[in-house]
């Protein structure tokens, strides 16, 4: 009887833990590395291609931005190819505060499965 309430605890357990993982949502956040304030926070849309993968990472965007605040370019400097979409389009919404002259300006976008 006691490998028997031992096996139905194990079970037990791996359930909730299973079920937990389940309830658990993929984390996406940006992070900007400017002299530029954002007027907005954007958190980019996880991709269901990689939170099924298990796919984490830091994709890293070179912004232009207009002297008006919106995105006026982006350019992928580097990350994970099944991130960037989202990176890419998340970027897109960044709203800056004004300026005088157009400027360039980094953000990350850190992906995370687990968090």
């Amino acid at each position: 009887m006691h490998s028997q309430t031992m096996k139905h605890v194990l079970t037990v357990g791996l359930l909730v833990v299973f079920v937990a993982a389940m309830g658990i949502a993929p984390c996406a956040w940006g992070q900007n590395e400017s002299t530029r304030k954002t007027k907005n926070v954007i958190r980019p849309t996880y991709p269901d291609l990689a939170r099924r993968m298990g796919i984490s990472g830091v994709v890293k965007v070179e912004v232009t931005v207009a002297p008006n605040g919106q995105v006026k370019d982006a350019r992928l400097i580097g990350g994970n190819p099944v991130l960037a979409n989202a990176a890419m389009d998340a970027v897109k919404q960044l709203r800056y505060e004004t300026r005088s002259e157009q400027t360039t300006e980094t953000v990350e976008f850190h992906f995370n499965p687990s968090q």
